[in-house]
């Protein structure tokens, strides 16, 4: 494994790849939390001040960013194939409408 191979991990390399802080304490947080069961949201809204709806907003914009999949290609791609398989399986439900006419 070569020397600096855990270098675009570092906070001034990740800078200059055009990340931002908060985009590294979020990706930081979603390594650190994947594995893990527990209240996610009520985590989110202490580390982050923010709501968690708000929170997932800013996550699926930092996976869409180049500098983060440069930053941290395994976690990226990870979180980019969970957040296709929920779009997935949201776009797989099927809401029955009932066509019959109800009996009086």
């Amino acid at each position: 494994m070569p020397a600096d191979a855990g270098a675009a991990r570092l906070p001034t390399e990740a800078t200059q790849l055009g990340l931002d802080p908060l985009s590294l304490r979020v990706l930081a947080f979603e390594d650190a939390w994947s594995g893990r069961a527990g209240a996610k949201a009520s985590a989110i809204r202490a580390e982050f001040d923010v709501a968690p709806a708000r929170y997932y907003q800013l996550l699926s914009a930092i996976l869409d960013s180049p500098a983060a999949l440069r930053h941290d290609p395994l976690l990226v791609r990870r979180l980019q194939r969970m957040r296709e398989a929920r779009a997935a399986a949201r776009a797989s439900r099927t809401f029955r409408i009932d066509t019959q006419d109800p009996i009086d």
